[in-house]
């Protein structure tokens, strides 16, 4: 499943203007995935593309959230292990054959930086109105949340929100990218 964005100017991503009662104006895109039970978004113009899981070969002395490294397509690229680096418990079996890697683009990291992720869901457009930015203070320190995307969807005839996790994997990844 590739994933290709043509128009990608970070300073002008949808979403981003705000009016001042924790929602913002515009419409986001973003690439839906799972980690353990819970569902997380990151903004589809972030990733380069989504790749299968391959063979990654392990790294002495480093993190325990760099899973390694794989050759894609003859480049190195460091694969972070999404799930603990955000200390998310396993949840369901989910074995590595099934696990999907974002491969982010390469403007947003100084190196070729993959996440492995549980699966990748959905590549969805949002409504600002559909975005909770408020929650995303709820501790007090700096965190890599950007806000909680309320889906709707339909379970046994009733509408509810299902709430989905949207990061900012440029924050996230930043003390990463600088080791590397």
């Amino acid at each position: 499943m590739a994933i290709k964005s043509e128009e990608k100017n970070p300073d002008s991503a949808p979403g981003r203007t705000s009016i001042g009662d924790g929602k913002r104006q515009g419409s986001i895109q973003v690439v839906i995935f799972a980690l353990g039970e819970e569902q997380f978004a990151i903004d589809l113009f972030d990733v380069k593309e989504v790749v299968e899981y391959t063979t990654i070969t392990k790294l002495p002395n480093v993190p325990e959230y760099i899973r390694g490294i794989i050759d894609l397509r003859g480049e190195i690229t460091t694969i972070v292990d999404l799930k603990q680096r955000l200390h998310i418990a396993a949840g369901k079996a989910v074995t590595l054959e099934t696990s999907r890697i974002i491969v982010l683009d390469d403007k947003i990291t100084r190196s070729k930086i993959g996440i492995l992720v549980d699966d990748v869901t959905s590549v969805s457009t949002f409504e600002g109105g559909q975005v909770d930015y408020t929650s995303a203070s709820v501790s007090k320190e700096d965190t890599a949340i950007i806000g909680i995307i309320k889906k709707k969807v339909k379970v046994r005839e009733k509408e509810v929100n299902e709430l989905i996790i949207w990061i900012d994997i440029k924050k996230l990844l930043g003390d990463i990218d600088s080791e590397l």
